[in-house]
């Protein structure tokens, strides 16, 4: 009999891992792998950014390889994507709000290129209903392209920007909150 149960445990485990890959976050179907600059990447967490009882987002990092430490992440020179699904509508004022405050909180001491490429992409956002997406995508060597709801907004070059914008979400204050931050991580 307690060969049975452990094979059952087993099975069920390794069923529950396999669903955990093909991750469904709020009501959004987050690809397992998606293709930066001809690279592979994984999906290493995903979270729901909620505000109080509201569902705002669900978002997906996806890198090289799992990690789940920030500091690694972040020293990391490699392609990374951030995508982020509305849930529920936010005015572009909003979104631009949460990343001024976003930096402010995880890059304090941020360089004045830094803060100049958080004004522009404070300028790039727009409305957001549910169904639409921003997607960050960083390149090195290239920076981190912007598409907002389909549509490529630029470039932020610089590997410090890129590390800014992702320590909004995995920095020391995790502007969609530790639980959101600890999904992203894989934990």
């Amino acid at each position: 009999m307690r060969a049975f149960t452990r094979i059952v445990l087993a099975t069920t485990l390794a069923l529950s891992a396999a669903v955990a890959d093909a991750a469904t976050v709020g009501g959004v179907n987050l690809e397992e792998k998606v293709t930066v600059n001809g690279q592979t990447l994984v999906l290493n967490g995903a979270g729901l950014r909620k505000k109080f009882f509201i569902k705002v987002y669900a978002a997906g990092l996806y890198l090289g390889a799992k990690q789940s430490s920030p500091a690694a992440i972040l020293a990391a020179d490699a392609p990374r994507r951030m995508v982020m699904h509305f849930v529920f509508g936010v005015d572009k004022e909003k979104i631009a709000e949460a990343w001024s405050e976003g930096l402010a909180d995880n890059t304090p001491n941020a360089s004045p290129e830094v803060r100049t490429a958080f004004k522009t992409l404070a300028t790039w956002m727009e409305s957001m209903e549910s169904g639409h997406r921003i997607v960050l995508t960083y390149v090195p060597g290239i920076g981190t392209t912007v598409e907002v709801n389909g549509k490529n907004k630029g470039t932020l070059g610089g590997k410090a920007v890129s590390d800014a914008i992702l320590n909004t979400w995995i920095g020391p204050k995790p502007g969609p909150g530790e639980d959101f931050k600890k999904a992203i991580l894989g934990k």
